[in-house]
């Protein structure tokens, strides 16, 4: 199916044609159409599937249709968990704008950068507004801003956002914003706790589901090589040198350790930097841009790269560290083998991680050939479990003990 037939604009079909986006992915062939009828989603798809361009592309469209006289007015209000996911949508709708008219005001609000500025740039017009959801809820504080003509209500990447607290600030978000309203849900996964999120959002929403529990595997070589946790940095450096690797995004567990290993390797000779959450925004705005045009060739990141990063050509993906969860490793690997083009992706397990990565096998329905590398063979032995000391009671009461006392004095009648 072409996008010809998706009844957009000829202003947006420019800007498709332009940007070389010849057919919808399978998202964005189900959602379009729903989109258009108003109608309330709540779609299920990986990363890298073109969620965004999946409600970006209508909501210009609808909002062409009935976009007003004036100053700019809210329309369209787009929560993401993420710093560099927000100012990749407003991109987004700015791309497909290009060719409008009167193209909307679009606004992006993040941390790291002045509340005021962004305040003002809202009250000079803004017919898209796209957020971090903490931001968005200080510039709401500051209550000067008017939400009540919002239509379009997105939330991107939802389910990373619960991990960010965003259950305990929904409702201040859903009380500021009109009842009336379209309400799209976007996430890679829908836990129990997203399910009670999206019943507060919308009741009667159309579940869309592309089903793809291996995301690219076809595209994707993965690769499990054993190695002692104390190897795995000269592992890594041999092979960046032997793969003739160029451009590498590789996942740590911590953000004290991506600085550590980034300064190592500078050291020994290898553009390399680290990224994560506490660097400043110009700081990671920078080191992304960096990496983009081919200046860092080994980018040391935690989870916080692993969603809504859209950089091509990442012909490999290390997992140094191993994700917590399964779902973790799907979108870690999803950073390569995008657009069509082939990856890599490397994990480093040593004894202590075989059992963690075996579920991660399970529940990605692949199964992994491990390898050793000469010179780093992978020695000793898994440490054994043991099994702990019967727990002690303590010497606080508990819960029973305390109702059963209550229970008790209950019966007492006094003389």
């Amino acid at each position: 199916m072409p996008f010809s037939s998706l009844k957009l604009s000829s202003q947006i079909q420019k800007a498709l044609q332009k940007n070389n986006f010849k057919e919808p992915t399978p998202i964005q062939e189900k959602v379009i159409p729903l989109v258009l009828s108003h109608k309330d989603v709540m779609a299920k798809a990986k990363t890298g599937s073109g969620k965004s361009a999946s409600y970006v592309l209508p909501i210009l469209e609808l909002w062409l249709k009935n976009r007003g006289e004036g100053k700019a007015k809210i329309k369209a209000l787009v929560l993401t968990p993420t710093r560099e996911l927000t100012i990749q949508i407003a991109k987004t709708f700015e791309t497909f704008g290009e060719f409008v008219e009167k193209k909307p005001k679009v606004v992006s609000v993040i941390g790291g950068e002045s509340i005021g500025d962004q305040l003002y740039d809202i009250q000079q017009g803004c017919d898209v507004l796209v957020a971090t959801s903490g931001r968005f809820l200080d510039v709401l504080n500051k209550k000067q801003m008017n939400l009540s003509h919002i239509e379009y209500f997105v939330l991107d990447e939802a389910d990373k956002m619960l991990n960010l607290g965003f259950a305990q600030e929904l409702d201040l978000i859903l009380d500021a914003i009109p009842q009336k309203r379209q309400n799209l849900l976007f996430s890679a996964t829908y836990p129990q706790k997203m399910l009670n999120i999206a019943s507060k959002i919308t009741k009667t929403p159309i579940e869309v589901s592309i089903e793809e529990d291996v995301p690219t595997v076809d595209t994707i070589t993965q690769r499990v090589i054993e190695v002692n946790i104390n190897n795995r940095g000269s592992l890594l450096k041999y092979l960046m040198k032997t793969l003739k690797l160029k451009n590498v995004l590789v996942f740590m567990a911590n953000k004290r350790a991506t600085d550590n290993i980034a300064f190592k390797f500078r050291k020994n000779g290898f553009a390399a930097e680290s990224f994560h959450g506490d660097l400043s925004q110009e700081d990671r705005t920078y080191t992304l841009n960096e990496f983009k045009n081919k200046k860092i060739n080994i980018l040391f990141a935690t989870d916080i790269a692993a969603r809504g990063l859209d950089i091509d050509n990442i012909e490999c993906v290390i997992n140094y560290d191993l994700p917590r969860s399964p779902t973790d490793y799907i979108h870690r690997i999803g950073r390569t083998a995008r657009a069509g083009k082939t990856g890599l992706a490397i994990s480093f397990i040593s004894h202590e991680d075989q059992a963690h990565f075996e579920v991660i096998e399970k529940k990605c329905k692949v199964k992994i050939p491990r390898e050793q590398i000469e010179g780093f063979e992978l020695t000793g032995e898994a440490p054994k479990k043991e099994k702990g000391p019967a727990p002690v009671k303590g010497k606080k009461k508990s819960k029973k003990d305390k109702l059963r006392e209550k229970a008790l004095q209950s019966e007492i009648t006094p003389l």
